[in-house]
């Protein structure tokens, strides 16, 4: 089983005033579809890590099957994000989904879970990376057995130490579209979007 870890806590600096997970698209906040996607997908534990305006996203969330987790410290940087998604989560893989990359579908979400599930049952300690045109993008999953690795990482801006350092294991699967290099960081992104 895999679990899906949305990072949904920082305060998206670079789009300005506004939580750009908060945003209205078509009658529904980023943060809801991206969520709403990843359930469809057959994923059954969903783990929403809340820190900035964390009332409101979960708020936008409450109807939705999923487990929240509070970071306090997510002004540290986003390891902070993933190691508490991943400190509750029970998987044999840990998806780390980002919160505004609302282009994903339920398909290709599912395509990586199962191009996980068969690598992992060759090589248990696998690390699995979407990309297009071999350009790397996200969700990345990691087997569990990274879990103390993730959550001693002192680099807070994401586990690419941990990718670096473990080439043998990293696993990519070339998708048919860029949604999965596609995120929202600034005002024009969201506006090309509308």
């Amino acid at each position: 089983m895999v679990s899906a870890v949305i990072l949904a806590a920082g305060s998206s600096a670079r789009m300005g005033a506004v939580n750009k997970l908060l945003l209205p698209f078509r009658s529904k906040t980023i943060i809801e579809i991206v969520t709403e996607n990843i359930i469809a997908s057959g994923i059954e534990e969903v783990i929403v890590v809340l820190g900035y305006e964390g009332r409101l996203i979960q708020a936008a969330l409450q109807h939705l099957p999923v487990n929240f987790v509070n970071n306090s410290w997510y002004e540290k940087g986003m390891t902070t994000s993933i190691q508490q998604g991943i400190g509750i989560a029970n998987g044999n893989g840990y998806m780390i989904c980002l919160g505004d990359m609302l282009k994903i579908s339920p398909a290709e979400y599912a395509s990586l879970v199962i191009f996980f599930e068969n690598t992992y049952s060759l090589d248990p300690a696998c690390i699995c990376i979407p990309a297009c045109n071999l350009q790397k993008g996200n969700p990345v999953i990691f087997a569990s057995g990274y879990k103390e690795a993730i959550l001693q990482c002192a680099f807070m801006e994401g586990c690419r130490d941990i990718v670096q350092s473990n080439k043998k294991n990293l696993y990519l699967l070339e998708m048919s579209t860029d949604h999965v290099l596609s995120d929202l960081d600034y005002k024009e992104d969201y506006e090309k979007l509308l």
